[in-house]
């Protein structure tokens, strides 16, 4: 019988960019909506400092995430550079190097230099950035995609608590952004769980404890700080 296993870590890349985006931006212009809101402003205020929010918030995680993982990915390139060089310089020193590794996770000394030797035979470079320095092309930095993974989920999450507070002007505004955005971020979590094979209940109840908490502390600094109608 054939088992057919269904692995989800190609995915990492781009869904940490994903839901870290949607979940940041439903969370930031919720709790400037709502801490705007309670310092008594106008309903146009509210929705300019929530576009205004929408439109800072995407470019700063696009411009975030490109930095940082462009950072990572010149990591990686001068770590495979140098491996490169290492194996210009000593060829069969470098095969020594990859069959111990091969030997602390559990292979015997002979067998070792043949799986080391094989490897090297067919990508030498690709087995030490594997084996080695622990690259992959699943885990590889890429820094487009995560920027545009970011600034997307980011700009779809704030459009739900910008609709809600939109659709309800008034003195119902706070809570209804505040219990649609809850809603948003359970949905979100449970979405990601999804995706990446992890337990729907945990991920949404974490995401929920953060976002209500972030709310409620801008809700707080909203009246502490507001003006008078």
């Amino acid at each position: 019988m054939t088992i057919h296993e269904t692995h989800r870590s190609h995915r990492t890349g781009w869904l940490r960019a994903a839901v870290l985006g949607a979940n940041d931006g439903i969370v930031s212009t919720a709790s400037l909506i709502i801490g705007v809101a309670e310092a008594s402003a106008t309903h146009a205020n509210i929705l300019l400092a929530g576009v205004a929010g929408l439109v800072a918030g995407a470019m700063s995680m696009a411009a975030g995430e490109y930095v940082s993982v462009s950072s990572q990915a010149d990591t990686e390139k001068a770590d495979l550079a140098q491996e490169k060089q290492a194996l210009e310089d000593d060829f069969d020193a470098e095969q020594r190097e990859l069959a111990k590794i091969y030997q602390r996770r559990g292979l015997e000394k002979g067998l070792s230099h043949k799986v080391a030797s094989q490897l090297m035979d067919h990508d030498a470079l690709g087995a030490h950035a594997r084996d080695e320095i622990g690259i992959t092309d699943v885990a590889s930095a890429r820094p487009i995609q995560a920027a545009l993974f970011s600034a997307g989920s980011f700009t779809l999450g704030a459009a739900l608590p910008l609709t809600a507070a939109w659709l309800m002007p008034g003195s119902r505004l706070t809570m209804t952004v505040a219990l649609a955005s809850l809603v948003f971020l359970v949905l979100l979590g449970v979405i990601s769980a999804r995706a990446g094979g992890a337990s729907m209940k945990v991920a949404a109840v974490r995401v929920a404890f953060w976002g209500a908490l972030a709310m409620a502390a801008t809700a707080a600094v909203g009246r502490l700080f507001g003006v008078v109608a």
